[in-house]
């Protein structure tokens, strides 16, 4: 397999894109008591997700378990395969659909396997300014994506961020054309994101999560867009050991429940373990975003170099982000998601711009 310790290859399950989750509750889910269950009995939930046994996320999501127990009605016993052991996050909506797992903590990257739409959150580089801003785009989406999320059979739980995405390199890159001479990792069967690197010029590879820390240390890829802590806890940084400090998207996620066993809960359980679950949410947010600037400090006492960057080199990349955009939006975003979201941007700088005056 890869070299490391144990617990590095399982967090390499992790990937570019984990996530890490996220912060804010849901509304509940729709539908009646299914009366066949026995009164004061839990329904089983089995959850899965690629997040390691033992850390931070693992361990609140055990937390949000114990408390679905005490449900006054029967709640719910919550069984949770760590470790990306049910396989891929399509892999695990393939399981849901078919009523092998009932819930999973996913990715931008698997939760757009429901609905597309949600691409919007994580697709669109360098739109936004702040997580704050981020945070406010998406509590104005949520009321729609949770919506078609329900539609589809799925019921979100909590949503959140775990900071920023940056690009790891294993060598010193400024400017987004020195990119093209570089050969990028991109999720092995995203074929969207593999033909807009190509149109415009950059060397994507396709790999499997798990294929990372090989392909960097075969020279396979050079490049890896990645949150602090996972290339930390993956030790992507040991071969890409440059660090180029723009901000290029959040890492978001969610969990979600199928909406079949979610009905056969009680609308008073359901309440109570929504609350749980949004009390997780902002455990793993705060505790991810805490991990993601330790992690860049503990990366370079061991050798990471950090690439600040002033406001010229910004503004190149802001500026290659922008080129992407008509091509995003309608293929990757639907343009009316899209479209929205920028809508909601221009409402929050405007009010931040108010309250400046």
């Amino acid at each position: 397999m890869r070299n490391g310790s144990k617990a590095g290859q399982r967090f390499i399950r992790l990937a570019t894109v984990l996530v890490t989750v996220l912060a804010g509750v849901a509304g509940g889910g729709s539908g009646q008591w299914n009366t066949a269950r026995a009164a004061g009995k839990p329904v089983k939930i089995r959850m899965a997700t690629l997040a390691p046994k033992g850390s931070s996320f693992h361990q609140s999501l055990q937390r949000m378990g114990e408390k679905w127990r005490q449900a006054p009605e029967g709640g719910a016993t919550l069984t949770i395969y760590t470790d990306g052991t049910m396989g891929s996050e399509f892999d695990v909506i393939r399981r849901m659909r078919i009523g092998q797992l009932q819930a999973a903590m996913l990715t931008v990257v698997g939760l757009a396997d429901i609905e597309e739409s949600v691409h919007a959150l994580e697709y669109m580089p360098m739109m936004f300014r702040s997580l704050e801003e981020m945070e406010y785009v998406l509590e104005s989406l949520r009321p729609t994506l949770e919506s078609k999320m329900m539609d589809k059979g799925f019921v979100t739980l909590f949503w959140g961020d775990a900071g920023w995405i940056r690009w790891f390199t294993s060598q010193p890159v400024k400017y987004p054309e020195d990119l093209k001479t570089m050969k990028t990792f991109v999720w092995a069967g995203d074929t969207q994101q593999t033909e807009l690197m190509l149109a415009a010029g950059y060397h994507p590879v396709p790999l499997e999560a798990t294929d990372i820390l090989t392909g960097l240390q075969t020279g396979m890829i050079d490049v890896v867009s990645t949150t602090p802590t996972y290339a930390l806890a993956g030790q992507f940084y040991r071969q890409a050991k440059y660090m180029l400090e723009v901000n290029w998207a959040p890492l978001l996620g969610a969990t979600v429940v199928t909406k079949k066993v979610w009905d056969n809960l009680s609308a008073g359980d359901r309440e109570f373990m929504l609350e749980a679950a949004a009390e997780a949410g902002r455990e793993i947010r705060a505790q991810s975003r805490l991990e993601a600037e330790q992690s860049v400090a503990a990366m370079k006492e061991r050798g990471l170099v950090v690439q600040e960057v002033g406001p010229e080199v910004q503004a190149s990349w802001e500026a290659a982000a922008r080129e992407f955009y008509p091509k995003i939006r309608g293929a990757m975003v639907p343009a009316e998601v899209f479209d929205e979201v920028q809508q909601h941007i221009r409402e929050y700088r405007g009010a931040e711009r108010k309250g400046a005056q």
